[in-house]
């Protein structure tokens, strides 16, 4: 299946990793740092497989000073946010797709979501996308996880800190034209069957560390490169400056979104790459109860 129709969420998580060793936490140690800092790769669903890791996530976070996250999540504006998720006055998806295409896309949104399309019809369809996505996702916890790290940080008076604005995200975006935002989701509409296996694929690989599946899953994807660039590559450097910026002062627990971690270009071999010691941290998820 064409990686086009793995909708945002997913796709911008687990894009581009290659061979590493299986952890998504990790320790940064050498150089100036008086006592090591992590990263933690995270995944923003609300599932709550992906919050039954052992004690040795959270005793790393409880071992440092600060805590930092792409962005504070709960500081966010929400009424400017949306404002950010709407296309111009003069574009409508009633207008960008064909008629028989707005009319499925009216069924599912009504089906998934509880509300006719044409009150999304000024919507990104991006942002369409990853909705539909997310009805589909179980929603077992209150916050998704990196929502869930940062309240536990501050309700555990780490300083909080945000690796960059969430306006970078915004512009990250808004780098992925908008036929090919219209095209995406009209792949999407016309087949939803798979996207539950989709997502219990990627899911599992999660879950079990398996790094060569996440990649393996994501080879095929057609997003343009201008939006790998843009989204991943230069945030990646962005993210790593600031990261060594507050690791500079502080002890740091880092959790980024997990396709930020691997690949040549990723944050780990960023890091690697500056001279840094960075090793997995091995740990085990508990059963459900």
């Amino acid at each position: 299946m064409n990686k086009r129709i793995i909708l945002p969420l997913l796709a911008l998580l687990f894009c581009f990793f290659s061979s590493f060793s299986q952890s998504i936490l990790w320790k940064v140690s050498g150089k100036k740092m008086k006592s090591p800092s992590y990263v933690f790769g995270t995944i923003h669903i609300q599932d709550e497989r992906v919050f039954a890791f052992d004690s040795t996530v959270l005793n790393a976070l409880n071992s440092c000073e600060a805590f930092a996250a792409e962005v504070l999540l709960d500081k966010i504006n929400a009424q400017e946010l949306r404002q950010f998720t709407m296309m111009s006055k003069d574009q409508l998806l009633s207008d960008l797709l064909s008629k028989e295409d707005f009319a499925l896309l009216d069924s599912i949104c009504k089906a998934k979501l509880g509300v006719s399309a044409i009150f999304m019809n000024r919507m990104k369809p991006f942002f369409i996308a990853s909705a539909i996505q997310q009805a589909d996702i179980p929603q077992d916890m209150e916050n998704a996880l990196d929502l869930f790290l940062l309240k536990y940080a501050r309700d555990n008076n780490k300083l909080c800190f945000g690796l960059e604005d969430y306006m970078d995200q915004i512009k990250a975006i808004d780098a992925f034209k908008m036929k090919d935002q219209i095209e995406m989701l009209t792949l999407m509409l016309h087949d939803t069957s798979t996207m539950s296996q989709e997502f219990g694929e990627m899911l599992n690989a999660y879950l079990g560390f398996d790094l060569d599946k996440l990649s393996e899953m994501s080879q095929d994807t057609s997003l343009p490169k201008e939006f790998e660039k843009v989204l991943l590559v230069n945030r990646n450097v962005k993210m790593v400056k600031q990261f060594l910026r507050i690791s500079g002062e502080h002890t740091l627990f880092c959790a980024v979104g997990a396709a930020h971690l691997a690949g040549d270009k990723g944050i780990i071999s960023l890091l690697r790459k500056k001279g840094y010691t960075v090793e997995p941290v091995i740990f085990s998820w508990e059963p459900l109860k």
